[in-house]
């Protein structure tokens, strides 16, 4: 059986880097916008919104909507922040952990969500950021705890070695605790929801193409949205995970810098 037309793949580029743009001649183009900055700004606005229903009239017995976020933020605070840092440095350290964790998962949730279908953790800008939020308090929390240049020197002078190695040693921790730390978290996070969004579109434009060839290549169109389906609940796991690893990579960044000493 030949094929009715040609199958072209959706065209990633316009996706993530849309034509169309809002705002380009206003401060030198400063405050552009395009289709994936909306929707970074509708989740930030749609997660603020979440928690300021939630918490606008808090009561000492949570019910609906207050007791769903409360379970939230319980789930940070038990299972990411306290279970590495400690009861009492996982509380002071909870917001910046909790923040990076709900912005995370905002921002990971519009791969599935029907009408935005794009992650904007899949371009780069975001997950940077996110990287430099948590970058800058594991940084803040050992140079506040040892003074900065204590904690520089505590994080990358490996004691009870040869001077000589430290020729060796010293340029690698550098690179590893203050360079590869942001940068794989960005990487990692980015990569991810960018594989997952382009499996999810080529697994749904071919069932789109397989359908209307109507001969017997159209059976094989149920076959792949089952598949696509199946692949959609799996983004939301890795949706969640994403978010959690990178709370906990954070969280665990932090106690090193806590704990300088024992390098």
């Amino acid at each position: 059986m030949a094929f009715k037309g040609e199958f072209h793949a959706p065209d990633i580029d316009k996706e993530f880097f849309p034509v169309d743009r809002w705002l380009t001649d206003f401060a030198g183009g400063a405050f552009t916008l395009d289709r994936l900055m909306l929707v970074r700004i509708l989740m930030a606005v749609v997660l603020m919104g979440f928690f300021m229903i939630a918490m606008r009239n808090p009561r000492l017995i949570p019910s609906g909507v207050q007791n769903f976020s409360e379970i939230c933020l319980d789930f940070v605070r038990v299972h990411i922040s306290e279970e590495i840092l400690g009861k009492d440095q996982g509380r002071r350290f909870l917001p910046v952990i909790a923040t990076i964790f709900f912005a995370t998962l905002a921002m990971n949730l519009p791969t599935v969500l029907p009408g935005l279908n794009v992650s904007p953790n899949a371009r780069i800008g975001f997950p940077m950021m996110l990287a430099l939020l948590g970058y800058i308090t594991f940084v803040y929390a050992g140079a506040k705890k040892y003074g900065f240049f204590r904690y520089i020197k505590l994080s990358i002078v490996i004691p009870n070695v040869p001077p000589a190695l430290h020729i060796l040693l010293v340029p690698i921790e550098i690179l590893s605790t203050f360079i590869l730390r942001p940068v794989t978290l960005t990487i990692r996070l980015m990569a991810n929801m960018l594989a997952g969004h382009l499996i999810i579109v080529l697994l749904f434009s071919a069932t789109n193409f397989f359908f209307w060839q109507l001969n017997g290549w159209t059976l094989l169109s149920a076959g792949i949205s089952v598949l696509s389906i199946a692949f959609t609940l799996f983004e939301l796991l890795v949706i969640f995970l994403q978010a959690y690893i990178f709370a906990l990579l954070v969280a665990v960044y932090i106690d090193s810098s806590l704990h300088a000493d024992n390098h």
